[in-house]
């Protein structure tokens, strides 16, 4: 068995928090939408696991005014797009803040590992990438 190096273990857990949270969740059905699209990954039609889903919500906000209400919404669904690295016990915790102008959101995620290191992923202007559609 060969065993990734730190470096290669890093860029994995990037590329997972990327995917968790850049991948389209379907939305909820209480969630409040300006369409009829639910939208969301197809693969979550099939999960291994019940209620098992990729992705994030995030792209929900692409149409609303950037407020604080839309900067907490933000935190909320990275936190539950990234929820599964805790639950699977891989990280043990997810960190994720938010700095924000008038129309602009950066978002930092710090995932703190289980050897004690940590994580940071930058997302700057996340605004930019949510309205990109």
């Amino acid at each position: 068995m060969t065993l990734l190096n730190d470096d290669a273990c890093e860029s994995a857990w990037r590329r997972a928090a990327v995917i968790s949270l850049l991948t389209w969740r379907r939305a909820e059905v209480d969630d409040r939408l300006d369409d009829s699209h639910r939208y969301g990954w197809w693969g979550d039609s099939f999960p291994t696991l019940a209620n098992d889903r990729i992705g994030s919500r995030l792209w929900q906000l692409r149409r609303r005014t950037l407020t604080a209400d839309t900067e907490r919404d933000a935190v909320a669904f990275a936190r539950e797009a990234l929820a599964w690295m805790v639950e699977d016990g891989r990280v043990t915790t997810v960190s994720v803040t938010t700095t924000r102008g008038v129309d602009w959101l950066n978002m930092v995620v710090v995932l703190s590992m289980k050897d004690g290191t940590a994580i940071d992923l930058k997302l700057d202007n996340l605004w930019q990438v949510i309205n990109a559609v």
